[in-house]
C-alpha cells in the first residue's frame, strides 16, 4: 500500500435560487470528501483549482487550506466540506490539485479528478430563471 495516498470525491449540485441565468450567473456547490487511504498521516496545506465556463474563460484559484482549515488526516481519517463557485455560463468544468506534507516531512501533490457543473441537466434541460 502507498504510504502517500488519498482519494478525492466530489458532488456537485446546481442552485438555482441564488442563480440569475439572465444575467448569466450561475452558482454551483460541491461537496469534497478527501480521505487518507495511505499509511502516513499528512495534512492538507493549499489548493490549486481551474475553474472552467462552456466560453472557455478558465479562472485560477490558489490559496491555503481549504474552507479556512489544513485539516491533519491519520490513515483511515477522512475530511469533507463543501465550498462554491460562480460561472457565466450554464456548463462548466473543475479540477485541481491540493498540496500536502506528510508527518515525515515529504510534500506532494493530490490531483482534484475533473468534474462537470451543469445547470441544464439540474433543471431539466433550462436553467431555472429568478
Amino acid at each position: 500500500m502507498p504510504k502517500y495516498q488519498f482519494q478525492v470525491d466530489v458532488q456537485p449540485r446546481y442552485l438555482p435560487e441564488q442563480s440569475a441565468p439572465q444575467q448569466g450567473l450561475y452558482v454551483f456547490a460541491y461537496t469534497i470528501s478527501i480521505a487518507n487511504i495511505g499509511t502516513i498521516a499528512a495534512q492538507l496545506i493549499s489548493r490549486s483549482w481551474n475553474v472552467n465556463d462552456a466560453a472557455g474563460h478558465t479562472e485560477k484559484v490558489r490559496g491555503l487550506g481549504v474552507v479556512g482549515q489544513q485539516p491533519f488526516l491519520h490513515p483511515g481519517e477522512k475530511f469533507e466540506y463543501t465550498s462554491g463557485t460562480r460561472l457565466r455560463t450554464p456548463t462548466g468544468t473543475m479540477h485541481g490539485s491540493y498540496f500536502f506534507v506528510a508527518e515525515d516531512g515529504e510534500r506532494f501533490e493530490v490531483d482534484i479528478p475533473m468534474f462537470v457543473l451543469d445547470a441544464l441537466s439540474a433543471s431539466g434541460g433550462k436553467p431555472t430563471l429568478h
